[in-house]
């Protein structure tokens, strides 16, 4: 067999982008003779290529056995170092090539990668900055100046190196991608993303994240062109093993947990590859440590849900430990926070593996994320495995699909016993509901009056606050059948962030027959007002696929009724929880037209609704709902029976904690 003629065919496939022909060839020439450098570094490249940095790593490494100072295979080394995670590494890999090649931009740009990701900042930014010294038209070293910038929240200087990268290179699908998330995240620029993304997907349309970004983007505005084509494309994708969308995004377009498993183990297990650990040092204490890594101890859902809590735990049997990733403003759910916690301590300047250092010096037996993947993750930390049990609580509802996350919080109706399959944790059943919630929650002392908030005195006030990226076209047109027989009725939305979401759904509702007047939008205000003025409200309607969470359990502590659809996946059960621990199971429905009719007839019949709201008062305090010290009770007996595995050497394994 003439090694070399395959070289030159598989080389020749390769740049053709016939990737799958090449690997073939390449694994053929390597069948042969493993030690053949050229098949090892090009099959390496090409698995880098195709996202699997895991066995380019090997394959990489491999090539530099036999060729030590080869500077290509040593940059896509680094690269693949970084894809895995291991920045310390692909860090040195790169000095390596920099040594050796002073100046040499795509070395240093790659150490730049590698140093902004170990939390290095200044010296990330010395080497974007000798790149652009050297050449000012280099539009890779501008888009990586460009990110970590804006991680320094140096946002004005982060755009315009976004601008100048795109100048330099218009079709710069990264950058484009880079800038449209700011213009969003940052500015609230809508159609700046919108237009940003749009063309970075024209240019790459399987570019990694981005069809599911513009999506989400999309669906804040209530801009459903080709919704149905788009939502199809991306459960393509996932189920080709693509990663094209966030998990956290997800979850507003997907009904199938089988879905959102396999989305999940794509993001999480490329972007927080498992990392090298210290076994755990084994303390003799009566109280177990129990430990909660956050971003929000701050008046945010999770924060204002979990500060009740933090409060009821019983000290005497666990000692507290706050780990905060997000920002050090100050506000009453922070201060009771920082009250409840034996320490409060502030990681977010600290690189994933300087932060779970810091967590394995307290000596922590449960570690909690209360994020997952919602809002600031850091599951970087969780990756170094800094605490024995590792749990998945609140932030974000499906599994993580990461093997370093050993259990999961639900319940029996937001994870019925069959579905099991579909989480890489073990299950922790709570009995009555996961969810928590915070008896204690403040509703302002004074109700605005209809006119004051915008609404007609005399109409039956149907209301959804729920957050825009939710609402769907189908979900949508429900809510308008409703209002249709319901004359006089009105539907009360929260307006957003976003001044194109009411442009759209009034556009949308004059479609269905439905006057654009009969939608009225709420500002945001705090979560004090908000309560008291949900008051005003006659019936609140859910969504699906995804369902009310935080806005559900607002609704029933102001005493507003809500009818719910249940869904196929946990983001559509979660309603159903909360209703079925409040003991009225009779707002559940099973399909989206009996929850139609159930709303209807509540509107039409004042009788029945007025029985509905004095039934929801009587049992807001008798039932579990609300009950945050009973909760509290039952999440210390899953976090005991953890320990009591762990300590008999026991592996997690799925349990059911009783009620009592």
């Amino acid at each position: 067999m003439d090694l070399h003629a395959l070289g030159r065919q598989a080389t020749a496939l390769h740049q053709q982008g016939r990737l799958a022909e090449a690997e073939a060839l390449y694994r053929q020439i390597l069948g042969h003779d493993a030690r053949v450098f050229p098949a090892l570094y090009l099959l390496g490249m090409l698995r880098l290529q195709q996202g699997d940095s895991g066995e380019a790593v090997d394959l990489l490494g491999r090539a530099l056995a036999l060729n030590p100072n080869d500077p290509a295979a040593l940059m896509h080394y680094g690269l693949a170092l970084h894809g895995q995670g291991r920045f310390a590494e692909a860090a040195a890999t790169f000095d390596r090539l920099v040594t050796a090649h002073p100046g040499e931009p795509a070395a240093l740009i790659g150490r730049g990668a590698a140093l902004k990701a170990l939390g290095r900042d200044a010296a990330a930014l010395a080497d974007y900055e000798a790149v652009l010294v050297a050449d000012p038209r280099n539009p890779d070293a501008w888009n990586g100046r460009g990110s970590l910038l804006r991680n320094l929240r140096r946002i004005d200087e982060a755009l315009d190196s976004f601008n100048q990268a795109i100048a330099l290179a218009p079709d710069f699908a990264d950058a484009l991608q880079n800038r449209g998330d700011l213009h969003w995240s940052e500015r609230l620029d809508h159609g700046a993303a919108v237009a940003d993304l749009e063309k970075a997907l024209a240019i790459e349309p399987d570019r990694t994240l981005l069809r599911g970004s513009l999506l989400h983007l999309k669906m804040f505005a209530a801009d459903w062109k080709d919704f149905d084509r788009e939502v199809a494309l991306i459960h393509q994708g996932v189920r080709a093993g693509q990663l094209v969308i966030h998990p956290f995004a997800y979850q507003a377009i997907m009904d199938r947990p089988a879905d959102s498993q396999a989305c999940s183990r794509l993001y999480g297990r490329g972007r927080y590859p498992a990392q090298a650990s210290q076994p755990h040092a084994t303390a003799a204490r009566d109280k177990i440590r129990i430990g909660y890594v956050s971003g929000d101890f701050r008046e945010q859902a999770v924060g204002l849900l979990m500060a009740g809590l933090y409060e009821q735990h019983d000290k005497n049997r666990f000692e507290l430990f706050a780990f905060n990733t997000g920002d050090v403003r100050g506000d009453h759910i922070r201060q009771r926070a920082v009250a409840a916690f034996d320490r409060f301590i502030d990681i977010a300047p600290l690189s994933d593996a300087a932060a779970a250092e810091r967590i394995r010096r307290e000596g922590i037996d449960i570690l909690v994320t209360l994020n997952g993947y919602f809002g600031a993750e850091r599951l970087g930390i969780f990756a170094h495995r800094p605490a024995p049990m590792q749990v998945s609580y609140m932030g974000f509802p499906a599994t993580l699909g990461l093997a370093y996350i050993d259990y999961i919080i639900a319940d029996r109706i937001v994870i019925p016993d069959g579905e099991r399959e579909f989480y890489d944790e073990q299950v922790v059943w709570l009995p009555e509901t996961y969810w928590v919630n915070d008896s204690r929650r403040a509703i302002a002392d004074q109700t605005p009056s209809r006119a004051e908030c915008g609404l007609p005195e005399d109409a039956f006030v149907f209301c959804n606050f729920n957050n825009g990226y939710k609402l769907t076209p189908t979900t949508f047109a429900s809510w308008m059948r409703i209002l249709n027989q319901v004359p006089g009725s009105i539907l009360w939305l929260l307006a957003g962030n976003n001044p194109q979401f009411a442009v759209n759904l009034r556009r949308e509702a004059r479609a269905a027959g439905v006057a654009e007047d009969r939608l009225i939008f709420a500002p945001m205000v705090s979560s004090a007002q908000h309560l008291a003025r949900l008051k005003l409200a006659d019936l609140s309607l859910d969504n699906l696929p995804y369902n009310a969470h935080t806005t559900a359990a607002d609704v029933l502590w102001a005493g507003v009724p809500i009818v719910t659809c249940r869904g196929t996946a946990w983001p559509g059960r979660v309603a159903a929880s909360l209703l079925t621990a409040m003991g009225i199971p009779e707002l559940i429905c099973e399909n989206i037209a009996d929850a139609e009719a159930l709303a209807v007839r509540l509107a039409q019949h004042p009788e029945q609704l007025a029985a509905l709201k004095h039934k929801l008062a009587a049992n807001r305090q008798a039932t579990p709902l609300f009950d945050t010290a009973r909760f509290a009770r039952h999440m210390e007996a899953a976090y005991a029976e953890m320990t009591a595995r762990q300590r008999r050497g026991e592996a997690p394994a799925h349990f059911a904690v009783p009620a009592f």
